[in-house]
């Protein structure tokens, strides 16, 4: 029989292969696997009274994948006398048969173990140091919330407190706030694939400015999800600004960890993502009781410097300064005026002066019969010298 996968299976539309043919060959490759480990969470099991074997189908817990289990009963009381719990994470080790007339893929179960608390912490402390050397975990990356999201993208379980304490407890602090929910499982072996759905989706909404998941308490298994690491991976990723608030103040999976803010509980993740409307209304109120204080401060100020400079006499009566101005202006146009030569001409006396113009200013200047000009305080007369006198 030819080997589908190294010699490949020559066909063409003309010459197909016919269904047993391919079904061989498959069967064929399955059995040359040889016995395995596999990992999974039970996603469903049943065990019908009165039959030697039981069927579970083991998903995986990070994937929409999984693959049918074929168990004997005895085998399943060996490793707990209870019956095994939904979403339990077990291994087991077994060999992948193919059943040829429906064309399926099973594993005949020949061991099985649950895997432990222990176990499992012992692998997220593992994942812890790995995701945190990569610099997943450091302070640099964090994002500041936005003081007033647009709106709050909220993923949660269907119809849960959490949702109902986070919604309820944003919109008494502010009423007008506006929410884009999805309800996903948030434990169980679809948890990680419907958060991670739900994520990417929010994620590329613009009008949302911070993402917030959230569930409340409970058991180990039940958080296990957010310490997925393909989950924690994608919330590093993410360009809005994600908040955890996962469980109680005890709960620390990993989500705490990569978040932008871990909330302790989902009423605290609802105070810490929305402002308080009062605190806001009063912060508001004390502003503008500051602003108009400093305002009627500045014009008591402005009121107290303009009556100051009001009561100085220039501006209490302008006139004044005109006035002793121009009595100054006065005194000294007088002085002026009496120093003048015309004021001395209007004192009765006289210039004499040549005919040529020149002034004479003593006798003996003036020869007799010499015709002189004698300038008076109004007009120009002319005289006739006739000698000198003593």
């Amino acid at each position: 029989m030819p080997d589908i996968y190294a010699d490949g299976m020559e066909t063409s539309e003309e010459r197909p292969a016919p269904v047993r043919v391919i079904s061989e060959a498959i069967g064929e490759y399955i059995g040359r696997l040889g016995p395995v480990w596999v990992e999974g969470e039970i996603a469903e099991l049943t065990a019908r009274p009165g039959t030697v074997m039981a069927f579970m189908r083991l998903k995986d817990p990070s994937v929409d994948m999984s693959i049918s289990v074929s168990i004997p009963r005895a085998l399943m009381k060996s490793v707990s006398s209870d019956p095994l719990p939904p979403n339990a994470l077990i291994k087991v080790f077994g060999r992948i048969s193919w059943y040829a007339p429906r064309g399926s893929i099973s594993l005949m179960a020949k061991s099985i173990a649950l895997v432990g608390q222990g176990e499992l912490l012992a692998r997220i402390e593992a994942l812890r140091n790995l995701l945190a050397a990569e610099g997943l975990f450091a302070d640099s990356r964090k994002r500041p919330l936005p003081f007033l999201p647009r709106k709050i993208g909220l993923i949660c379980g269907r119809a849960s407190a959490a949702e109902h304490d986070v919604v309820e407890n944003a919109r008494r602090r502010w009423p007008a706030v506006d929410f884009e929910i999805r309800e996903v499982a948030v434990q169980g072996g679809n948890a990680v694939t419907e958060v991670s759905a739900a994520l990417k989706e929010l994620d590329s909404i613009p009008e949302v400015d911070v993402i917030i998941i959230t569930r409340g308490g409970g058991s180990f298994e039940d958080l296990l999800p957010f310490s997925d690491e393909g989950l924690i991976r994608l919330v590093s990723k993410c360009s809005t600004p994600v908040v955890s608030a996962i469980g109680h103040e005890q709960d620390a999976p990993l989500l705490d960890l990569v978040a932008d803010l871990r909330a302790s509980t989902p009423t605290d993740a609802a105070k810490r993502v929305v402002p308080d409307v009062l605190e806001q209304a009063s912060l508001i109120r004390g502003l503008q009781e500051r602003a108009f204080r400093r305002v009627t401060s500045l014009i008591d100020h402005e009121i107290a410097k303009l009556a100051s400079l009001l009561s100085r006499p220039a501006i209490a009566d302008p006139r004044t300064i005109i006035t002793s101005r121009a009595d100054v202006i006065a005194s000294l146009l007088a002085r002026a005026r009496a120093m003048s030569p015309q004021a001395t001409l209007d004192r009765g006396y006289a210039v004499v002066q040549s005919e040529s113009g020149s002034v004479i200013r003593s006798a003996a200047e003036i020869e007799r019969g010499q015709r002189l000009r004698l300038r008076l305080a109004e007009g120009i007369a002319t005289a006739v010298a006739e000698g000198e006198q003593s």
